[in-house]
């Protein structure tokens, strides 16, 4: 990933409307706008130990359910 900056100066006499469209025309070129996006709502991997640690857990508590519903001592929610 590329963390250079974009770097956009005021130039003499160029009001701040100017110099504002020009450092976003820079971030368009640059590409860093549309990388930040696509990075923005990425998720790693789940770790496959834990996965297989959570899943394991829910056949548990699945389990355990279907057992107190089997002998009539549910709690109902």
């Amino acid at each position: 990933m590329n963390l250079k900056m974009t770097e956009t100066k005021r130039k003499k006499s160029e009001t701040f409307e100017s110099l504002l469209r020009r450092f976003n025309k820079r971030m368009m070129q640059s590409g860093k706008l549309l990388q930040a996006k696509k990075v923005r709502f990425l998720e790693k991997e789940p770790n496959k130990n834990l996965a297989k640690k959570l899943a394991l857990r829910r056949l548990k508590i699945k389990a355990q359910k279907e057992y107190l519903k089997k002998i009539g001592k549910e709690l109902e929610e």
